[in-house]
């Protein structure tokens, strides 16, 4: 009888120390494929390189960063962001591709890896900061105010805006600036630059806040609207191309780009043809 129980207490253990050691064998082999798995994981700038594209995020209302322009009855996207982006396209061995997106819906779209990055005259604020990284600031911009022809010599400080309509782009610096800058502001916001253009024109806003280039662009090439003598305070923070968190490669190949850009003063030259293509662009 105590052979019996003998035997049968041996076996048990056997199957013990068996079923112990597979277990162990199956966390091992699964650890072992975790492990692969982080090795493995590719980076956003060798997803790009692999798919041979860069899909550039922009808003194309804002002239002359970027703007739509009809080339020889075709319809084309450009500016001097556009073409920045394609100076960074062109350095990582890549096609450009544009995705035009309503501004105050670009980081959405880059977060959920719509668009690899988003170039639209963004600035790098704190609150921005917090979801996306940014490269090195490339350009920087003075604020002014459009107002209507008849209103210049009416709105020539921002005191005289208190209590009035102010056009702004959602999502904005601009937007911020009227918030906190212009008492008692009744703020419009659209997503659109062309159509708080519009707004003006109509008299359904009295001013509108843009960056100086924008501004300039925009005053020059429509009748009935000019760039006031206010000044806004601001602590400009200029613009910069946003990326997913996590992607410091990424940010550091866009960084090579633009040193290589401003060292060459490139940047201010597709300023100067992107102003003149949107004065081609109203004619």
């Amino acid at each position: 009888m105590l052979k019996k129980i003998g035997k049968k207490f041996i076996t048990v253990l056997l199957i013990g120390v068996m079923l112990f050691s597979f277990t162990a064998c199956q966390k091992g082999v699964s650890s072992e494929n975790n492990s692969d798995k982080e090795v493995k994981k590719v980076s956003k700038l060798e997803t790009i390189k692999k798919a041979g594209k860069l899909i550039v995020g922009t808003s194309a209302d804002y002239p002359p960063y970027e703007f739509h322009y009809v080339n020889n009855g075709k319809d084309e996207i450009v500016g001097f962001d556009i073409a920045i982006a394609n100076e960074i396209a062109k350095d990582l061995g890549v096609e450009l591709e544009i995705e035009d997106i309503g501004f105050d819906g670009l980081l959405a779209a880059l977060k959920g890896d719509k668009v690899d990055i988003v170039i639209a005259g963004m600035t790098p604020t704190e609150e921005r900061k917090k979801s996306v990284d940014f490269s090195k600031v490339y350009y920087r911009a003075v604020q002014s105010v459009l107002v209507g022809s008849k209103d210049v010599d009416k709105f020539k400080t921002i005191d005289d805006l208190t209590g009035k309509v102010i056009g702004v782009q959602k999502g904005t610096i601009q937007e911020e600036l009227a918030k906190t800058q212009i008492k008692d502001a009744k703020i419009e916001s659209l997503t659109s630059i062309a159509d708080l253009i519009l707004q003006l024109k109509s008299g359904k806003v009295d001013a509108v806040i843009a960056e100086a280039p924008v501004a300039k662009a925009y005053a020059k090439n429509i009748d009935g609207i000019e760039v006031s003598s206010i000044q806004l305070e601001t602590d400009d923070n200029g613009s910069a191309v946003a990326v997913n968190k996590g992607n410091e490669d990424l940010v550091e190949a866009i960084n090579k780009t633009l040193d290589k850009l401003m060292s060459e003063n490139k940047i201010e030259e597709f300023v100067l043809e992107a102003i003149k293509l949107s004065e081609e662009n109203q004619q």
